[in-house]
């Protein structure tokens, strides 16, 4: 008999849009003519410098380039730029006293016949000057992945009726630079910036130009022992002065120090409790020098060990919390005496990081005016938020969150795959639990993680720009910039399919090994049907790929190549190497089994191939050495080894589920609502409570209801699929009612870095597994209740008790 899998995917549908009524357009350039573009002669040389820009942009649509002219009165018909101070601006604009005294905010008008882009400041000036290039089809990646904007023979502007009207959701904005050795650093130092040889004032330039188009003001600059510490470069200051730059760092540099680069060994040990005095000079000379070259920064306090290690010379929590509470003093009186100002006017973070968070937990007392940043466990899923006291403190609180990442259990830094749908959820969580103050991603090389960062510096700007049900539509729409609206909608398809693949299991953990200690690769985790479904869902979508790529043109196929291409390929021929060699593992028959083995190597080969082109041949050689196909030279890397007899193969099964996908029958919350988060899991339609903000439900449980159709009675398992998030205090709890009764509660987190984390955040699940006795056929009712917000449901199923291992719940025929 076929045992039955009887499966529901959670899903809700929740639709809205919102439309504005748009003014006539404003013609901006045709092929032989173009508006001028004009700015106060006494404008700072950044608004200067991305008026240029715009100028440049135009043109590369129309072939006409406008004049960017500097005056304080008003000309002919134009764009007119500037701060809301400026005289220019005066005589043109409607009252824009809402600007006044504002952080970074912008609008843009339609007055007079002019477009009007005004700032509150200077930064807020150069943001809405590039909202005006990007509405106008200018992508912010057109040099850091070589999207040419589509021509246009003629160019109009269309606003909304009352203009566009920004500012920040969130304060500071911005991208650490982090495991750079297999991409950036190599690329910049043989490729790009060869006369520093290293990541220096060149490169910076160029990833300071994108941050601005970006909107974003802060950057954790590369720190890896490959690289020279960012203030050791002459002209990084620099350049971070002239592109209004805030600069910080990661939980193991405070006071601006790149210990990896830094710390001469000559000095003695980076141990607080036997070095003080060498380290305190060793800090206060950073603070000097920024001082000297007027440097923006946001200080991070606190120490730890040289690298990302933990503080030496400690044996206990609470004389590590003693030693940073003496530490944190003797920084901040450091800070407030150098640079002159009261400590409460220096920004500064302080970021409860793997041990740092156990000695907070523990009672460190923190400074009100000081930013608490939030991290989450390397692996996206955020680690503690502020609790309603925390969210009272003057300085609020903040997020680092890793969209690369370099550690145990094993890497991520190849290609970019978190899912859209998991980044929104676990951001907008954070800013309703009061993050708003600094948003870090980790972006490793930038490339290629090009959208993933946008879609992290988008939310981070505005956090209403993206909801729960419109993760796709705003895919979609950065499709439509990049490569044409006729084929968004296919792009939308062939990504989110993409992300989901991913989530169920990146590709860099597809050998199932895992890092430091490195462990050999091994047979997967998927039964040999699961196999093949997923190499069958792999290949269409690489040959989607390569037919969406012939409707584009010539201009068009290295961008393509860069932000879907090899992304989407790449992953689909490491799952074909791993997938295959399993295959053949487990084949009988000798010619399939050599079909197998050659189908596993071919896929080798081509990622071979196509991380070859990337480096030399695509756009002439301009990213040789960013990309690597093997970073850290990890096992999951290395050619297929499908003939080696010690592969273990007991974990395989191979068994086809049937079933039927159900929604939930009911729901039912006395504080908000269930919804679904578009793109979110396995399911892509993972569910959970809304609003956001951390909330205990006592004796009122909220709960989702299912039926199932039991066909025969006896023993079965009810597993329930969670995202693995966290709880502020490890405690987010499930009950399951299965016809009435109450079974006991099931704690869902995990605890540190235990080894059932480990598998978790490999899978991205939690599964829970419930012994059912059903002495009954026909329908069989179940609730699952939670016991606060933050829980993500993802899928529940009923099956048979004595059937077989599966990785995923997936119904198939």
């Amino acid at each position: 008999m076929i045992q039955r899998l009887l499966i529901l995917i959670l899903s809700i549908q929740f639709v809205s849009c919102t439309k504005q009524t748009v003014t006539n357009g404003f013609l901006i350039a045709d092929e032989t003519q173009a508006t001028s573009i004009y700015v106060d002669p006494n404008c700072d040389p950044l608004i200067f410098w991305a008026a240029e820009e715009l100028s440049k942009d135009i043109e590369r649509i129309t072939g006409a380039k406008p004049n960017v002219i500097k005056t304080n009165t008003q000309k002919e018909t134009g764009i007119y730029i500037g701060e809301v101070k400026d005289k220019l601006l005066t005589t043109l604009t409607r009252s824009n006293d809402s600007l006044l005294g504002k952080w970074e905010a912008f609008s843009i008008q339609n007055t007079q016949q002019n477009i009007v882009i005004t700032g509150s400041d200077v930064r807020g000036t150069v943001y809405g000057i590039f909202e005006l290039a990007e509405q106008l089809g200018v992508s912010p990646w057109q040099w850091w992945a070589d999207v040419v904007p589509s021509k246009k023979e003629k160019l109009q502007l269309e606003l909304p009726e009352k203009g566009i009207v920004q500012s920040p959701s969130v304060q500071y904005r911005g991208i650490f630079l982090n495991d750079e050795d297999w991409g950036l650093q190599p690329w910049a130092a043989k490729t790009f910036e060869t006369e520093t040889g290293d990541i220096g004032p060149k490169t910076y330039e160029k990833i300071f130009q994108l941050l601005l188009r970006l909107k974003a003001n802060t950057i954790w600059p590369a720190m890896h022992p490959c690289t020279q510490g960012f203030f050791t470069v002459e002209g990084n200051a620099g350049m971070a002065e002239k592109y209004h730059m805030v600069i910080g760092t990661s939980h193991a540099e405070p006071m601006m120090r790149n210990n990896v680069s830094e710390w001469n060994h000559d000095f003695g040990k980076y141990e607080y409790s036997t070095n003080k005095k060498r380290i305190n000079e060793y800090w206060q000379s950073r603070i000097a020098e920024i001082k000297e070259k007027n440097v923006n920064t946001i200080m991070t306090l606190g120490m730890r060990g040289i690298h990302d290690s933990g503080m030496e010379g400690i044996s206990s929590l609470a004389e590590g919390m003693a030693f940073v509470d003496t530490i944190m003093t003797t920084q901040r009186t450091m800070l407030s005496n150098t640079l002159e100002k009261p400590i409460t006017q220096i920004p500064q973070v302080f970021i409860p990081y793997k041990e740092v968070l156990d000695i907070y937990n523990e009672g460190l007392e923190v400074p009100e005016d000081i930013t608490l940043m939030w991290t989450d466990d390397n692996y996206g899923y955020i680690r503690r938020l502020s609790n309603e006291e925390e969210q009272k403190r003057v300085g609020g609180s903040g997020v680092y969150y890793h969209l690369s990442y370099w550690g145990r259990p094993h890497d991520y830094l190849w290609l970019s795959t978190t899912q859209p749908g998991l980044i929104w959820y676990e951001m907008s969580r954070a800013y309703a639990n009061g993050a708003r103050k600094i948003w870090i991603a980790n972006v490793g090389d930038i490339k290629p993680g090009e959208y993933g960062m946008e879609f992290f510096l988008d939310l981070a700007w505005d956090i209403n720009s993206i909801e729960e049900s419109t993760i796709h539509e705003h895919l979609r729409q950065w499709s439509a910039r990049e490569f044409g609206a006729e084929i968004a909608d296919e792009i939308v398809m062939v990504m989110d399919e993409y992300y989901r693949l991913a989530f169920l299991r990146k590709p860099e953990y597809m050998g199932w090994s895992q890092t430091e200690p490195s462990t050999p690769t091994g047979i997967t985790d998927f039964s040999n049907q699961h196999a093949k479904d997923r190499i069958t869902a792999y290949d269409m979508l690489y040959k989607k790929t390569d037919s969406l790529q012939s409707f584009l043109p010539q201009e068009k196929l290295a961008a393509w190549f860069q932000l879907v291409a090899y992304p989407v390929k790449g992953a689909a021929l490491m799952n074909r190497k791993f997938l295959y060699q399993q295959l053949a593992l487990t084949e009988k028959d000798e010619a399939n089994k050599a079909a197998y083995i050659k189908k596993s190597e071919e896929a080798f080969n081509t990622i071979e191939e196509l991380t070859a082109y990337y480096n030399k041949e695509l756009k002439g050689g301009k990213w040789n050495h960013m990309m690597s196909m093997a970073p850290r030279n990890l096992p999951v890397f290395d050619a297929p080894e499908s003939h080696k007899p010690n592969m273990d193969t007991k974990r395989n099964f191979n068994v086809t589920f049937k079933g039927e996908a159900k929604k939930a029958s009911g729901f039912k919350t006395s504080k908000g609502n269930w919804k679904t988060i578009e793109g979110l899991g396995y399911s892509n339609q993972a569910i959970t409570l809304f609003p956001l903000s951390n909330t205990r439900f006592k004796n009122d449980q909220p709960w989702v209801a299912y039926e199932f159709d039991v066909e025969q009675a006896g023993a079965y398992l009810f597993e329930l699929r969670c995202l693995p998030t966290h709880s502020n205090t490890f405690d987010h709890e499930i009950r399951i009612e299965i016809d009435g009764e109450r079974l006991v509660p099931i704690t869902l987190n995990t605890k540190g870095r235990s080894d059932q984390w480990k598998e978790n955040v490999l899978r991205n699940s939690t599964v829970v597994k419930v012994p059912v006795q059903v002495g009954k056929t026909g329908k069989v009712a179940l609730k699952v209740y939670v016991n606060q917000t933050g829980i993500v449901l993802d899928q529940v199923a009923l099956y048979p008790a004595d059937s077989p291992h599966f990785y995923e719940l997936a119904i198939m025929d």
